[in-house]
């Protein structure tokens, strides 16, 4: 069959029929436009505003906590210029300490307000918000399984800050390790060791924090002296000496106390020992000990006070030599009548015996 054969075999289109369609369809689109535009622009308008006002309150919080960051620095930096500002403040401490606190109510403010309006947002397209909050849960409980050891490293670092447990520049004992504080963080705490090692401690192993500058340390030195010396003259050499060294620079200004004579700590056969404490700043126990050993030794040596350990007196008249000394002890073998000798003296042989 040829092509025109089928051309006039086909039925022809009506000429209205696609037109009228047309027209069906963009009326009943312009009708549900109608119907749907108020839910429309008020679901747009009510994301719009959610937005709008999260947005808002989150920059007037972050501000607002930013501004009394700046205040808790200013404070600090106007109580180091009095007279014990320098000791009780320390600026790089308390400049971390508040960014630390600073950054975490950020980080938590805008958590609650973003994550609030996320909720919001959702709830106005009308999804129900059960079936993901009860997801986001059990996502929230194996994250925590998972990730115990940090969230607990986290928050132990939060507690800390917040409780003023430590600063940069302070001499701490954590158990796992001890040195001065270089960097705190939320994670992890950097000591510098006293051999100069940089130990990073994780926070959440931190059982337990003995912290030596906070307040005041206990400077202690035993001197010993043979126990023939007059005791009352001991405790006055050794107080002139002590009175001097707080009347000299630095000195003056590290010890916070009298140096104290507390007695006799122990008192033995060869020796008796003499306990002095004083109180100091912080962190300079050690500095002042070394300076207290100095002086009393050498207070010792100007009043002719002998300590224990010194090099021994050698005696007036040295003894004869024993002429004795350099002989052997007699053996019982140079008499011929002691029994070793008998014992040790062959036996002669038998006489041969004569037959006829």
């Amino acid at each position: 069959m040829s092509l025109s054969a089928l051309l006039a075999a086909a039925p022809s289109p009506e000429p209205g029929g696609s037109l009228d369609d047309a027209a069906k369809q963009a009326g009943n689109a312009a009708s549900w436009v109608e119907q749907n535009w108020s839910t429309w622009l008020n679901t747009g308008l009510r994301i719009v505003l959610i937005a709008a006002i999260a947005i808002a309150l989150r920059i007037a919080v972050r501000r607002t906590l930013t501004k009394l960051i700046e205040r808790m620095n200013r404070s600090a930096q106007a109580v180091e210029g009095t007279a014990l500002g320098g000791l009780l403040v320390n600026a790089e401490r308390r400049r971390q300490r508040s960014e630390a606190i600073g950054s975490v109510l950020r980080s938590v403010a805008s958590f609650l307000i973003l994550g609030t309006a996320a909720l919001m947002i959702l709830g106005a397209f009308q999804i129900n918000l059960a079936p993901l909050l009860a997801s986001a849960g059990v996502a929230g409980v194996a994250l925590g399984f998972g990730a115990r050891n940090l969230v607990t490293d986290f928050l132990s670092g939060v507690f800390m800050i917040l409780e003023d447990q430590y600063g940069v520049g302070d001499t701490i004992d954590a158990g796992v390790a001890s040195g001065e504080v270089i960097e705190v963080g939320l994670r992890v705490t950097k000591l510098r060791g006293d051999n100069g090692e940089i130990w990073y401690v994780r926070n959440g192993e931190v059982k337990r924090i003995g912290n030596l500058s906070q307040g005041w340390s206990t400077a202690g030195v035993d001197v010993q002296v043979r126990p023939t010396e007059n005791l009352d003259r001991v405790r006055t050499v050794i107080t002139e000496a002590a009175q001097q060294m707080a009347k000299d620079d630095p000195w003056t200004e590290r010890l916070w106390g009298p140096v104290e004579i507390l007695g006799l700590d122990s008192v033995l056969l060869d020796s008796m020992t003499v306990r002095v404490t004083a109180k100091t700043m912080p962190g300079k126990a050690l500095g002042v000990e070394r300076e207290l050993r100095w002086r009393i030794k050498r207070a010792f040596d100007e009043a002719g006070i002998r300590m224990v350990g010194g090099v021994p007196a050698l005696p007036d008249e040295p003894s004869a030599a024993d002429p004795t000394a350099a002989m052997a002890a007699p053996s019982a073998y140079a008499s011929t009548t002691s029994p070793q000798s008998l014992a040790t003296t062959p036996i002669p042989p038998a006489a041969p015996s004569i037959t006829k």
